[in-house]
């Protein structure tokens, strides 16, 4: 049986505020390459992707075109768009960019969908998350919580300890059939909603599918701080 076409987007329009700086996140050097080298090649050695979708800032698309695409001839890539003011935003270009371009049979597929800065994906991850996506159509990567959480209310009390045994927190990619996350992102935009935080809570509120969790790693952190930047080093150095 064949199998079903994937195609992944990945995020590099973040403006990595919380990392301090002129240079995006995305785009800071880790080990001699920029963070999101890692999350690309992840993907473009995958013999489960066929195509790659970039998200970038508008003012970036030259640079990630020439200085990545190109330079690390990263050949499933098979385009680069400009992403929007919020993440939701973002995803959403993407899935319309890959919507113009697929084929009716490659719709039937799925779309696999990474944080730019999580360079720790690896095929391991990729493969429990195409396993997990064919048999249950909306699958996000994730890990059980580490950490007791605590519910706080508005006055900053704690309201609810949840059970620690149910609490995940949750990674990219998150992965679902193509058509069930284009329909979940254009219902979004015709609500006109904004407080979402990620694609798995959008198929959550806009269709009837249950999204599975899948374990991902403890290692597929989001690089969001300069700390964060001395982790993924020691990561990186104990893998060599």
């Amino acid at each position: 049986m064949k199998r079903k076409s994937c195609a992944a987007i990945v995020l590099a329009a973040g403006q990595g505020k919380r990392m301090g700086g002129q240079i995006h996140k995305q785009f800071l050097e880790l080990e001699g390459h920029p963070i999101v080298y890692y999350s690309i090649r992840a993907f473009q050695e995958s013999p489960l992707i066929d195509q790659i979708l970039l998200v970038t800032g508008e003012t970036e698309i030259d640079y990630v075109k020439h200085e990545i695409v190109e330079k690390y001839h990263f050949d499933k890539v098979s385009v680069v768009v400009a992403g929007g003011h919020e993440r939701y935003a973002s995803v959403w270009n993407g899935l319309k960019a890959l919507e113009k371009s697929l084929s009716e049979e490659e719709k039937d597929g799925f779309v696999f969908i990474h944080d730019g800065v999580r360079p720790f994906v690896n095929e391991e991850i990729l493969r429990r998350a195409f396993d997990a996506v064919e048999a249950y159509h909306a699958c996000v990567v994730g890990m059980p919580s580490k950490d007791t959480v605590k519910i706080a209310d508005a006055d900053g009390f704690v309201s609810e300890t949840p059970s620690r045994s149910r609490v995940w927190n949750v990674q990219t990619p998150q992965v679902f059939d193509f058509r069930l996350a284009y329909k979940a992102y254009a219902a979004l935009e015709q609500s006109g909603r904004s407080d979402v935080t990620d694609d798995a809570m959008i198929v959550e509120a806009f269709t009837d599918t249950k999204v599975k969790l899948v374990e991902g790693s403890y290692e597929n952190i989001k690089l969001t701080t300069p700390e964060d930047l001395k982790i993924a080093a020691t990561f990186l150095h104990n893998r060599k």
